[in-house]
């Protein structure tokens, strides 16, 4: 297992982690840091595992506040599929054959055009 040094709120720390994960690790460490560091900027004596509590809880907290965000936003996109679909169903839906066809008139346009543009360059 790899060693990787990190440091955090100054201070620096041996961990170990698995083979192909310290750019991880490091990222992880990175994100604590900056946590700790707006801790002492605040409050200049906290122990090291004071600061590391604090720290380890601001980005718990800041975790939390993402993943409401995140049901807030699949809440939303669950609720517009299930409009797009009624949209869909209402209107008779787009067989996929169409679509596909589509697609391929679409490629043919193109490549007719690139055709035209060489010939006229």
């Amino acid at each position: 297992m790899p060693e990787v040094t990190i440091s955090i709120g100054g201070r620096e720390f041996e961990v170990a982690c698995a083979e192909g994960e310290e750019h991880y690790l490091k990222s992880a460490a990175a994100m604590l840091d900056a946590e700790a560091q707006t801790m002492l900027s605040q409050i200049r004596h906290l122990t090291e595992s004071r600061l590391l509590l604090m720290s380890g809880l601001m980005l718990a907290d800041k975790t939390a506040g993402v993943d409401d965000s995140l049901k807030v936003a699949e809440q939303k996109i669950a609720a517009l599929e299930a409009e797009l679909a009624e949209a869909r169903r209402a209107a008779g839906g787009v067989p996929d054959t169409v679509v596909d066809t589509m697609a391929e008139i679409a490629a043919q346009a193109e490549a007719l055009a690139d055709q035209i543009e060489t010939k006229v360059s």
